[in-house]
């Protein structure tokens, strides 16, 4: 939850940055790079998570679901991401990004806690 909430920040942070008129290219590619790194984070979190909570006897399925969403989830991003900016603008597109990465971060509150088996 904490490293969702965290990456949330960097696309409202850098519209903000645009908004408030700092200089595009600083506040873009800066934005963006602090925003590789907790995404990165973020991709290795649910990796981990995914096989955590797969079931023993059909990892593979669940493993295989996963990606297949995310693969899913990826393409729409896109379409939606560049529909937005065409229309909108690039602030609308990052604002519109971090409510997302926001409600993610929410519904991780919904997850299971995992308790380790004690021998």
């Amino acid at each position: 939850m904490f490293w969702a909430a965290a990456l949330a920040l960097i696309p409202a942070a850098i519209a903000f940055g645009l908004m408030a008129g700092w200089p595009p290219q600083w506040v873009v590619i800066g934005g963006l790079v602090l925003f590789g790194v907790l995404f990165a984070v973020n991709s290795s979190l649910h990796s981990y998570l995914i096989v955590s909570y797969a079931r023993g006897d059909g990892v593979s399925l669940d493993v295989g679901f996963y990606y297949m969403s995310n693969a899913a989830g990826r393409l729409m991003g896109t379409i939606l991401s560049g529909w937005v900016c065409q229309g909108y603008g690039l602030e609308a597109c990052l604002w519109i990004s971090a409510g997302l990465v926001a409600m993610a971060a929410l519904l991780s509150l919904m997850l299971p806690e995992r308790h380790e088996a004690r021998a």
